[in-house]
């Protein structure tokens, strides 16, 4: 089978934000590779403050790179406000508190219809709002067009804003945290939506979340960070089954279903600003403060050589030396 072609893509990419007092510049995303296919599903997942978020509003266009670009359908993203404008048509953002994404003095129809006004739609509105929460599952839609955030379920509000998404025909959505809000028998729902969006409409989707049981459920693919980079991607079966880097296996050995023992990272947590020399994990991993990294080889590379950025293809790769000594050996 040929590989569907690449819709989204990142190529070098690099945000930084201005150091607190006058320090060193925090360096959020710092050389990152990675694309999303036509009607794949990508998770991008790792700990709060590793640079998930900024990483998605640079794909969105709504962080603009300080090196490297964007591309959508192999063209470099246009940063002009008519440009932005359409490209967002066609990428649509999906936040991840329903409560706090919809005013609560519109009503349902109104929160749907927004990005039609926006962009100036010229078709049946009350049609395309309707079938937009009907793909959404709220069905009939017509039921819920006078309703108020407040008179539904988490679930419901989700859904409202998924629909609020599709009601533009994008071809693309990013979700950050999608269901973190939601009770856990309403969190299957909305994946089994995603799910099925993708089926029938071939959309893609990039899922950002810290949560591994959500990436194993929803994503072909999926794309572990850490401070700023990503460190291992792969086929979500073979990075969540057969986790080559030690972040990578930090992140699931803490799940309930993990066999062995949790490991507790040691160390102070990430700062963007102060980047250690070296592989940026090795201050807190586990492997290299065993002793294991010293009987491979690679204890020096691990604190002087910074591992290579990873690239935007689908084979499984990894920024570790020591997962590449073992592989070597």
């Amino acid at each position: 089978m040929t590989a569907a072609p690449t819709l989204l893509s990142a190529e070098r990419l690099k945000v930084t934000f201005p150091g607190r007092h006058g320090g060193p510049p925090a360096r959020a995303v710092d050389g990152v590779e990675l694309g999303i296919r036509a009607g794949e599903i990508v998770a991008l997942v790792g700990e709060s403050g590793c640079g998930k978020t900024t990483l998605a509003r640079a794909l969105l266009g709504l962080e603009r790179p300080t090196a490297g670009q964007v591309a959508f359908g192999g063209s470099p993203l246009d940063y002009t406000s008519r440009a932005l404008k359409a490209y967002r048509r066609r990428v649509q953002l999906v936040l991840q508190d329903p409560s706090g994404s919809l005013n609560p003095r519109h009503t349902v129809y109104d929160a749907v219809a927004e990005g039609l006004r926006i962009h100036r739609y010229t078709g049946d509105e009350r049609t395309a709002v309707a079938e937009a929460l009907s793909k959404a599952g709220l069905r009939p839609p017509e039921r819920f067009f006078l309703r108020y955030p407040h008179e539904l379920s988490g679930g419901q509000r989700q859904r409202v804003v998924i629909a609020g998404a599709l009601v533009l025909e994008p071809e693309l959505i990013v979700a950050d945290e999608p269901v973190a809000s939601l009770d856990a028998s309403v969190r299957g729902e909305i994946l089994a939506l995603l799910l099925r969006l993708r089926t029938e409409l071939g959309l893609s989707a990039l899922v950002v979340t810290h949560d591994l049981g959500l990436a194993w459920n929803i994503a072909d693919r999926v794309a572990v960070m850490y401070l700023g980079r990503i460190v291992e991607t792969g086929a979500v079966e073979q990075v969540l089954t057969a986790p080559r880097h030690p972040y990578t296996q930090a992140l699931l050995s803490v799940l309930p279903e993990a066999p062995g023992e949790p490991v507790i990272l040691t160390g102070e947590p990430p700062d963007p600003s102060r980047v250690s020399p070296g592989c940026r994990f090795h201050p807190r991993c586990p492997i290299l403060a065993s002793g294991e990294a010293e009987r491979a080889g690679v204890a020096d590379a691990c604190r002087t050589q910074d591992p290579e950025i990873l690239t935007a293809d689908t084979d499984p790769q990894v920024a570790c030396h020591w997962a590449r000594a073992r592989v070597a050996g």
